[in-house]
């Protein structure tokens, strides 16, 4: 959790934001919120509950942060159920079903308490969302925040899971594209970084370059970087393809950092995937960085030319939001939550191949004016919409809503 305080951030989105949130909150003053995820560390869902809880809690609301444990069948389960909601193939065996149920049957009886007597539950995704059916005497409202792209899902496990979320007070995901028809309001609230966390906050030059030194990276070509979990929907595999497609036509580097997250079993083995992809290769670094690098991933993209995010299937991406913020354009995939992030010629390129990839690097290499002008734009982009105030204001008002009734089925907060 982070030391921050709401008077931290005045200085970066202003007094009246701030007297926004306090008058939305002082109506909530001590409503009791529990939120459930599958991990602390890794991934972007982590990151935003380590500050939007205590910040709910400086606001007068009780809050607390739940996490679902787990065994490796379980998040086998999960991890395919995710890849299964962004359009991957799946059986869906009984014996996965029995993995999934049997685990939250067990971290509801630890759970229980907590959840039945909170006035307000929020559900993070697959992992935990069956916990709902476990707990029958909840007396408060429970919402499923999806932070999944699940605009095409595979059917089976969609229907599965629908299951799970239709009794749920109300659905939250993060664009329109990706909402599915509910028996409930469904709320658009687009994810959001902290601008003083350790991966946000201004940097020192000493330490952006001791921080390269330190990997070996030199600043004598410029930096391309793509900062991700190792994941195939991330397809760092196409980013050194894209790489290699520009040749000896212009001098550049790639750097490929990431990791993953404890909830993921599958980051080893595409780990080793993009290892092999970069064999031979000098001019690419890999740095397969554990989850609390934040300092390190801050320090990789200041340094960076450009970043890349050349993702198949993307909730939303907050890479994407970080780099952005940091004043620097993003080559991004034309998916999901990207779109709402890199606009065509104004704050990066979206791109839907390695072919396409390759032409926008080129294009931004020859031209340096456009780089800082579309970094210029990013950053004023992520101060208006994406910062976690605007986050937290539409929590507060999603809850309000709850308490005075909800009627939309699809409604932006």
């Amino acid at each position: 959790m982070t030391g921050r305080t709401l008077l931290d951030y005045q200085a970066v989105v202003g007094e009246p934001a701030m007297s926004q949130l306090r008058q939305l909150a002082h109506e909530l003053a001590g409503a009791t919120v529990v939120h459930v995820n599958s991990t602390r560390e890794g991934g972007g869902v982590a990151e935003i509950l380590n500050w939007l809880v205590p910040l709910m809690n400086e606001l007068g609301l009780i809050a607390s942060w739940e996490v679902i444990e787990g065994n490796e069948a379980f998040f086998n389960t999960t991890k395919a159920f995710h890849n299964g909601l962004q359009g991957n193939a799946l059986a869906l065996p009984q014996s996965m079903i029995d993995a999934y149920e049997e685990t939250v049957a067990t971290n509801a009886e630890r759970m229980r308490p907590l959840l039945e007597e909170a006035d307000f539950v929020f559900i993070h995704d697959p992992q935990p969302a069956f916990l709902l059916e476990l707990c029958p005497y909840r007396k408060g409202r429970w919402i499923w925040r999806c932070h999944i792209d699940v605009s095409h899902p595979n059917r089976k496990v969609w229907n599965y899971l629908k299951s799970k979320v239709s009794a749920y007070d109300s659905s939250i995901f993060s664009m329109p594209d990706f909402a599915q028809p509910l028996n409930h309001p469904q709320v658009i609230v687009a994810p959001s970084i902290d601008p003083l966390s350790e991966k946000n906050r201004e940097l020192s030059a000493a330490e952006i370059d001791s921080t390269l030194a330190r990997f070996g990276i030199s600043r004598d070509l410029p930096i391309l970087t793509q900062i991700s979990r190792f994941d195939r929907f991330k397809d760092p595999v196409g980013v050194i393809e894209a790489f290699a497609m520009l040749n000896s036509s212009v001098d550049a580097q790639l750097v490929l950092a990431g990791g993953g997250a404890t909830d993921d079993p599958e980051g080893a083995v595409v780990f080793e995937e993009v290892q092999d992809a970069a064999k031979g290769d000098d001019r690419i670094t890999l740095l397969n960085l554990p989850p609390d690098s934040h300092r390190d991933i801050n320090a990789l993209q200041r340094a960076s030319t450009i970043v890349i995010q050349k993702s198949l299937q993307e909730g939303f991406g907050l890479t994407v939001t970080e780099a952005m913020w940091k004043g620097k354009p993003v080559i991004g995939g034309n998916v999901g939550g990207i779109r709402l992030q890199v606009y065509n010629h104004h704050t990066g390129y979206l791109v839907n191949t390695p072919e396409g990839a390759a032409l926008r690097i080129r294009e931004l290499l020859r031209q340096p004016e456009k780089i800082h002008q579309m970094g210029a734009t990013a950053k004023k982009f992520v101060t208006d919409n994406f910062l976690l105030t605007r986050h937290l204001r539409e929590y507060l008002t999603l809850m309000l809503g709850h308490r005075r009734g909800m009627k939309d089925h699809l409604i932006a907060v």
